[in-house]
C-alpha cells in the first residue's frame, strides 16, 4: 500500500478499508448433532408419533412472537409466491412507501430450502432425521440505529437456524451522521469524505464489536420465544459468520485520471496474476502443484464500470471501478485456508500457536487481518504498472559498482555493478521476483534451489552453492533489490525495487520491433 500511495497520493483524496458485506448464521448446535432432536423430544415428553404435530404448534407460537401482527396491522408484511424474488428490492420499496427513517421496516415471508426435521421410520421404529427440505422463512428489515440498512431471517421450523445481514459501510454511514461528519455516497461507495482519517478511526472501531451480544441482541428482537420453546433444552445460539466482505477504497480526486490508469490494471491483473501470485495475494505460502487449490480469474462488465475477479476454492479476490472510487475487495466464505494465532478451542488456558481460521465470530478480527494484507498485496502489484520512468533510469543505478551500507565497526565494502540483460544477472533478478516470496520472503537454501534446480548429496558442494548465493544476497542488498527480514534469516524484495525489476524484465523479453515503433 505504502509504494501505490507514494506513486499515486497527488490523485488520490483519501483510503478507506473495512467490513462491506457481512452474513452471520445462528444454529442451535445441541439440535444438529445426530442424536438431537431426539434428546429433545425425549427432554421433553415429545412422543415421535406426535413429532409433526407437536413441531406445527411451535411453529405457530414461534411466528406470533416474532412481530407478524405488528407488521401486519401497519401493512407491513408480504408473502413472496418465490424465494428467487428481490427481497431487499421489495423491502426499500416498503421504505420508501411508509418513509422509514428508523426501526422497522417490514416482514416478508416465503418458503425456501433449508435443513430441517422430520419423522422417519429407521428398522421399523420412528425417529426424527434431519434433511434438507424447504419450509418458511421470516425476513424481519430494519433501518437499525446503529447498523443502518439490514435484515434478520428466522427459519420457522426446527432447527429455527437465523441469519443476520450487516453491512460496514452502511454502518459507518451511521456513524459518520452521529458525528455529522459531512460526505458523499453512491451505493456502498464513499466518494468524499470531510475527514477520511476520522472516517477510518470510526471504521476501526466496528472491530472492537462484541458479535455474541449484539447478535444475541437481534435474535431476541426477531425471535423472542427463544429459549422457552425448546422447554427442557435452552440451547443457546451458536454464531457463526458465513460470508465477510472486505473492501479497500481508494477514492481518486477526478473520475478521469482513475479511467486512464484502470484500463491497464485490469489488462494486467488478467493477464500476468497467475494462479501462484493470487494464491501468494490471499497469503497462500509454500509450493504450488497440481494438487493445490484450483485458481479462476475473469472480466466482466460491472456497474458503469468493469471488475477482474480471482476465485480460490470459495473466496475470491476482485478489483473494480466505480465513479471516483477504486476497489479491491477480499471475500472469504471458507476460512480453513488461513491461519490464526490461538489456543486449542476446547484448552483456552493451553499454549498457543498458529492454527486454522474458524468460522465463529471469535476469529472475525483475524479475518480482517488477513483481507487487508491481500488487498494490499494486490494494489502494490498493481502500483508498478504504470512506471513512468524509462527503463534506462530504472537499469542506470543499477549499471555501476555501489557501496553496500556501512555496519558499526567494519569498512563498507563495494559490490560490482549488475548487468541486467546478461543470462546471470536476469536469472536472478527473476528468481528474486517469483511471487511466492512475497508472503513470507526468501532464504538463501530458498534461492539455492531456484539457481541450482538439480540437487547434489555433495557437502562441499552444497556448501559452494550457498557461499555463492550468500554472496548474491550481498550483491542484491547492496543496490537496495533486497532487505533483510528484521530477526529472521529472510529477505523480501523491497516495494519500489519490484517497479525496476517489473520494468527490467518487460524490456528484456520485448519484441523488438514494437520496442522500435515505441521508440519511433
Amino acid at each position: 500500500m505504502k509504494t501505490f500511495l507514494q506513486r499515486f497520493g497527488m490523485l488520490v483524496l483519501g483510503v478507506l478499508s473495512g467490513f462491506d458485506r457481512l452474513v452471520f448464521n445462528g444454529k442451535l448446535r445441541q439440535l444438529y448433532t445426530p442424536d438431537g432432536m431426539n434428546r429433545y423430544c425425549n427432554a421433553n415428553g415429545v412422543l415421535y408419533k406426535e413429532f409433526k404435530e407437536h413441531a406445527k404448534r411451535v411453529t405457530q407460537q414461534v411466528l406470533q412472537a416474532s412481530l407478524l401482527d405488528y407488521a401486519k396491522k401497519r401493512e407491513r408484511f408480504e408473502y413472496l409466491r418465490s424465494s428467487s424474488i428481490d427481497k431487499d428490492e421489495v423491502a426499500r420499496g416498503y421504505a420508501d412507501k411508509h418513509r422509514v427513517k428508523e426501526g422497522l421496516v417490514c416482514v416478508l415471508q416465503c418458503v425456501e430450502p433449508c435443513w430441517t426435521f422430520d419423522l422417519k421410520s429407521k428398522n421399523g421404529l420412528l425417529t426424527v432425521q434431519g434433511e434438507w427440505g424447504k419450509c418458511s422463512n421470516l425476513y424481519h428489515y430494519y433501518q437499525h440505529p446503529q447498523f443502518g440498512w439490514m435484515y434478520v431471517r428466522l427459519q420457522t421450523w426446527f432447527p429455527f437456524a437465523m441469519q443476520v445481514y450487516v453491512n460496514g459501510r452502511e454502518w459507518l454511514a451511521q456513524q459518520l451522521r452521529q458525528a455529522r461528519m459531512s460526505y458523499r455516497r453512491s451505493g456502498n461507495k464513499f466518494l468524499w469524505i470531510k475527514d477520511w482519517q476520522h472516517a477510518q478511526d470510526l471504521f476501526d472501531q466496528q472491530l472492537q464489536t462484541s458479535w455474541p451480544t449484539v447478535l444475541d441482541e437481534l435474535q431476541s428482537q426477531v425471535h423472542p420465544l427463544h429459549p422457552g420453546h425448546l422447554g427442557r433444552v435452552p440451547a443457546p445460539y451458536n454464531w457463526t459468520v458465513f460470508e465477510s466482505e472486505w473492501a479497500t477504497d481508494v477514492a481518486f480526486r477526478d473520475r478521469a485520471d482513475l479511467e486512464r490508469l484502470f484500463t491497464p490494471w485490469l489488462r494486467h491483473a488478467f493477464l500476468t496474476f497467475d494462479s501462484a501470485k493470487v494464491l501468494r495475494f490471499l497469503g497462500r505460502a509454500g509450493r504450488i502443484d497440481k494438487n493445490g487449490p484450483q485458481v479462476k480469474s475473469n472480466v466482466a462488465a460491472f456497474f458503469e464500470g468493469a471488475r477482474v475477479k480471482h476465485w480460490v476454492d470459495h473466496n475470491s479476490l476482485k478489483l473494480y471501478d466505480h465513479l471516483n472510487v477504486l476497489r479491491p475487495e477480499t471475500t472469504i466464505n471458507d476460512p480453513t485456508g488461513f491461519r490464526v494465532f490461538r489456543t486449542a478451542e476446547n484448552d483456552p488456558e493451553g499454549p498457543m500457536t498458529w492454527r486454522v481460521l474458524r468460522q465463529g465470530v471469535a476469529d472475525l478480527h483475524r479475518r480482517a487481518v488477513v483481507s487487508q494484507a491481500a488487498n494490499e498485496r494486490y494494489l502494490e502489484a498493481l502500483a508498478s504498472v504504470t512506471e513512468t520512468k524509462t527503463v534506462k533510469d530504472l537499469v542506470a543505478p543499477l549499471c555501476r559498482r555501489v557501496t553496500e551500507p556501512a555496519k558499526p565497526g567494519k569498512t563498507p565494502r563495494k559490490v560490482r555493478a549488475l548487468n541486467p540483460l546478461s543470462v546471470g544477472d536476469s536469472t536472478l533478478l527473476r528468481a528474486i521476483s517469483d511471487p511466492k516470496w512475497m508472503v513470507n520472503g526468501l532464504r538463501n537454501a530458498d534461492l539455492v534451489a531456484v539457481l541450482y534446480p538439480k540437487p547434489t548429496d555433495d557437502p562441499a558442494e552444497r556448501r559452494r552453492r550457498s557461499a555463492q548465493v550468500t554472496r548474491l544476497l550481498r550483491l542484491l542488498r547492496g543496490h537496495g533489490l533486497l532487505h533483510k527480514v528484521k530477526g529472521h534469516n529472510r529477505y523480501q524484495v523491497s516495494a519500489d525495487s519490484r517497479t525496476v525489476i517489473l520494468g527490467i524484465l518487460a524490456a528484456a523479453q520485448a519484441n523488438p520491433e514494437k520496442l522500435t515503433a515505441s521508440a519511433a
